[in-house]
């Protein structure tokens, strides 16, 4: 697998299907309600993301795609959020509003890590006559200039027409437009000559009519299915266990999970038709995208709720996978600005304080453990802000830093009392501190109060500033001055190029 990702934004992408809407309601919980035996949730916040064929277009959208989004919307108000949310993640609206039927809405309750309840507003009619012409109209028209087309089908009414669902495929197959589906049900024959379908396990068992234990018996299933529905590539997802890819012709594909902390499944599998249309799209074959897709869905695994992959997340996780490290040691802890902020939102949904402290950590002795455990004796959760490579040049000079970025964010991911570690670039972390806005802020008692940077953010915010005394005798420097005293520079020394390079 290559370590830079392909060029997702030389790619348009026609996504068509359930567009729903992901509404969740945190807080806590703290009593039972004298009323009836349940418990009361004291609201803290609520946000909304799109979910469905929604979320497979934002997951596009986030790898940097050109996305087009095309599926039904009630008149309502929660439709106008769908429509706003799609100009806010960069997707194109070809929504039709259909008057007979709600948006589709999902509404999560949600306490600490722990989901108390779901309400589903929708209703499942199959497609209106006029409904179905407005979409096939748009769809033809939205054709051009597409590299694929995914069709995301949660059984809520739009492809219960074979006929309609096998118009869509022609249309598009007729174009030279690769078609990828994630089915529903047990009737796939309106999936039929599509170039790709992706159900997980249990999907598979349900049009196969029987129970699949054995990995032989999904190999052999799996084959059997794809013949009879005329599909070039079936892939089986199947949780711990991996994915399954088969091909007209080619032998199958059997690549294991990579393995890390299961959060919440939540839109893994909207991830992974995603990234692997996406792959396809740009000239990646099939095994290469499936691979791609395997590492995606590694990622959003670790995310509460309905969260898409970013192409930094995804690159950042291609480069450790070079490394022989992706997902084998202290997985979830590091990725992007966005990533870090979404995490920030959980924590703080479950009442747990944030506490951030920066640093370069180059050659990380007894001096930076000190101030780390300090520092997350202070809250709950603790996110280390790490100077780059480039930053720590330019603030330290050409020779340093002695590690690569990846090595030292490895090392402080390793250590117990580290929460999060994210890269920044900028000489100073203040973009870091605006965004994640901690209520504690940690430096070395060898800085003055007033010269700490982002202290005014984080105590505008109600926040504080703390200054923890620094261990006496223990400096980068200080070790990088003796080594110089014995002769040798620690950039000399076997085992200081970075893990990409070994």
């Amino acid at each position: 697998m290559p370590v830079a990702l392909p060029d997702f934004g030389a790619t348009r992408i026609l996504v068509f299907g359930d567009v729903m809407l992901d509404r969740y309601i945190l807080g806590d919980v703290r009593r039972i309600s004298p009323e009836a035996p349940v418990p009361v949730l004291r609201k803290k916040e609520q946000y909304e993301v799109l979910g469905g064929a929604g979320n497979v277009g934002n997951n596009l959208a986030k790898l940097g795609c050109a996305t087009l989004l095309l599926g039904l919307i009630g008149e309502d108000a929660e439709g106008v959020v769908v429509r706003e949310l799609c100009a806010r993640n960069d997707m194109g609206d070809m929504l039709v509003v259909d008057k007979m039927r709600p948006t589709i809405t999902k509404t999560r309750i949600v306490a600490k890590d722990q989901q108390l309840l779901r309400l589903d507003e929708e209703q499942t009619r199959i497609l209106s006559d006029h409904a179905a012409n407005e979409l096939l109209v748009r769809f033809e028209k939205s054709l051009a200039g597409c590299n694929a087309v995914v069709l995301s089908d949660y059984g809520k009414g739009i492809f219960q027409r074979p006929r309609f669902c096998q118009s869509v495929i022609s249309l598009a197959r007729t174009r030279g437009v690769p078609v990828f589906v994630d089915p529903k049900g047990k009737e796939w024959e309106r999936y039929r000559n599509a170039t790709c379908i992706t159900p997980n396990a249990a999907e598979l068992e349900e049009v196969a009519g029987m129970p699949l234990r054995a990995e032989v018996e999904v190999i052999g299933e799996a084959e059997k299915v794809r013949e009879r529905y005329g599909a070039e590539w079936l892939l089986v997802t199947r949780g711990a266990k991996g994915m399954c890819l088969m091909g007209r012709g080619n032998a199958p594909l059997i690549i294991p999970t990579i393995a890390r902390e299961v959060y919440d499944v939540s839109g893994a599998g909207d991830t992974v038709i995603a990234v692997l249309a996406a792959g396809v799209a740009c000239g990646l074959a099939f095994p290469e995208a499936t691979r791609l897709a395997n590492i995606a869905a590694g990622i959003v695994v670790g995310k509460l709720g309905t969260r898409p992959i970013t192409a930094s997340e995804l690159q950042h996780a291609l480069r450790m996978d070079k490394a022989g490290i992706n997902g084998k040691r202290h997985p979830g802890k590091s990725g992007s600005l966005e990533t870090a902020r979404a995490q920030v939102e959980e924590w703080r949904a479950r009442g747990e304080s944030i506490v951030f402290t920066n640093g370069c950590f180059d050659l990380l002795h007894p001096g930076h453990i000190h101030l780390l455990e300090e520092a997350k004796n202070l809250g709950d959760r603790l996110i280390v802000g790490l100077n780059s490579d480039a930053s720590v040049k330019r603030l330290k000079g050409a020779q340093r830093p002695i590690l690569a970025e990846n090595d030292r964010l490895l090392i402080l991911k390793a250590l117990s009392c580290v929460d999060f570690v994210i890269l920044f670039d900028e000489d100073t972390p203040i973009r870091l501190i605006e965004a994640l806005r901690p209520g504690v802020l940690v430096k070395g008692s060898d800085y003055l109060h007033g010269q700490v940077v982002g202290r005014e953010v984080v105590e505008s915010n109600g926040g504080k500033v703390v200054l923890v005394t620094l261990m006496e005798g223990y400096s980068t420097t200080r070790i990088i001055d003796k080594l110089m005293l014995d002769g040798v520079h620690p950039a000399d020394q076997p085992g200081s190029r970075s893990l990409e390079d070994q």
